[in-house]
């Protein structure tokens, strides 16, 4: 029972994956105008359905000003899953805006009913120069050891979420879905290799226009079990998913829905609001070290 919690937690909130001044006439947001000079700021709540049954609630807000960025993620389990697992958490990351997130700071924790996680690096333009897991990870013997250069040049799971775009041209350049992100959650070292695969117009509370859907592949390269199930399911997974929509006032595009088949059905991640400028609505706040709130685990498979 407790493996198959926390693999259920862990699928659940893979919103902790992985992610442009829009012109007059194309994806405006329905909020109030850019103040020029502001900090572009944006809260995106999402409902989390496995196997088409709601199992949780997450948000993402993110704060754009010159060249910085700050994350803030959230995540709680409901209904029975949620009595039964206890799962819930949250994260903070913080850095420059690059050609990719170059994340300075990164703390996360998770929580279930009878166990927890928390997990803090820091970073100096996304290579890691201090991190510290609470608990430490048993060391069973066969995992792929992380190396100091599996450590450089990262990004964070919650500065994952924050794409940049990576084109000079319209939002809606496949360009932008074309990019592989290099995490890395304190413990293990992974890829997550996004291709374009068509654009969409889609209607949300808060966001009407397009958006970019990018398939997404998973390569496990070091901290990892390479003989553990859930590892190779991930690896042979060809049935994930982000759609990609662009933050007014910024060149940065956020998840609005994020797609998972894992062994347990489809793990659903969907956006239910997006407000530009508001502030958090959530029920959890990141945490400022191990000791403060639970946060969401930030590796996709079985550790």
């Amino acid at each position: 029972m407790r493996h198959f919690r926390a693999s259920l937690l862990r699928a659940s909130l893979l919103a902790s994956l992985s992610v442009i001044p829009a012109s007059e006439g194309f994806a405006r947001s329905r909020s109030a105008a850019v103040k020029p000079g502001a900090p572009a700021t944006v809260t995106v709540d999402y409902g989390i359905a496995l196997a088409g049954i709601p199992i949780g609630t997450a948000q993402v807000s993110g704060q754009f000003e010159s060249a910085r960025y700050r994350m803030d993620v959230s995540a709680r389990l409901t209904g029975l899953v949620g009595a039964v697992t206890g799962g819930m958490g949250s994260a903070r990351a913080s850095g420059l805006i690059a050609e990719g997130p170059q994340p300075s700071a990164f703390a996360i924790s998770t929580k279930t009913s009878n166990s927890g996680i928390a997990v803090r690096m820091a970073l100096a333009r996304g290579n890691v120069t201090l991190s510290e897991v609470t608990p430490p990870l048993i060391d069973m013997g066969d995992r792929v050891p992380v190396t100091p250069a599996n450590k450089r040049g990262i990004v964070d799971p919650a500065s994952a979420l924050m794409m940049p775009a990576v084109s000079r041209g319209d939002l809606t350049d496949q360009a932008n879905c074309n990019r592989t992100i290099p995490v890395f959650d304190g413990a293990t070292r992974f890829n997550v290799v996004l291709s374009y695969g068509e654009t969409r117009s889609i209607e949300k509370p808060g966001y009407a226009g397009p958006v970019l859907v990018c398939n997404a592949r998973y390569q496990a390269i070091a901290g990892h079990r390479p003989d553990r199930p859930g590892v190779k399911f991930m690896e042979d997974n060809r049935d994930m998913s982000v759609w990609l929509a662009p933050v007014e006032g910024t060149r940065v595009l956020l998840p609005v829905r994020i797609a998972v088949r894992t062994t347990m059905g489809t793990n659903i991640i969907e956006a239910t609001r997006w407000n530009r400028g508001g502030g958090q609505t959530g029920t959890a706040r990141a945490p400022e070290g191990p000791g403060s709130v639970p946060v969401v685990q930030a590796t996709l498979v079985d550790q």
